[in-house]
């Protein structure tokens, strides 16, 4: 009998502001296997400055300024080899802002930058106002979900 392994998420952090990683890696898991992710389904997740991000973002989608998440999908079809669901890109320095902004916590809007990339790569779109409207429902539902406080 072959045992699933545990959804494997990588956090790196490249930037100077501290983060939780081994938090944001249960919210990975937890995110995508609410979303009915492969049990070996494996997710990297990048951290880094505003800098960063705005070139990923000229590079790969031709749009020359920072943005808060980008989320790169990749092949999930079935094979021999471990299903990668895809990487999240998240500036830290535009999280840090938009949390001042709303009113909440930084790692709190690292969460939900988390999971609204995650939705990207299980096929959520957020292209329309209605499509948004039940993307950010979503992520709400899924952030609820999310213990408080940080790792023990």
């Amino acid at each position: 009998m072959r045992r699933c392994r545990r959804l494997l998420v990588h956090v790196e952090n490249r930037q100077k502001r501290r983060v939780d990683r081994p938090r944001l890696e249960r919210i990975a898991q937890m995110a995508m296997a609410a979303e009915g992710c492969p049990s070996d389904a494996e997710l990297s997740v990048v951290i880094g400055d505003d800098e960063w991000i705005q070139d990923l973002n000229r590079t790969y989608l031709t749009r020359d300024a920072p943005t808060d998440v980008i989320a790169f999908p990749q092949d999930m079809a079935p094979t021999d080899r471990v299903p990668l669901l895809g990487d999240v890109a998240i500036s830290a320095e535009t999280a840090a802002r938009q949390a001042e902004r709303l009113g909440h916590s930084f790692e709190e809007e690292l969460s939900i930058l988390l999971i609204h990339g995650i939705l990207h790569l299980t096929g959520w779109s957020d292209e329309t106002p209605a499509k948004r409207r039940r993307m950010m429902q979503r992520t709400a539902e899924l952030l609820a979900q999310v213990p408080c406080g940080p790792t023990p």
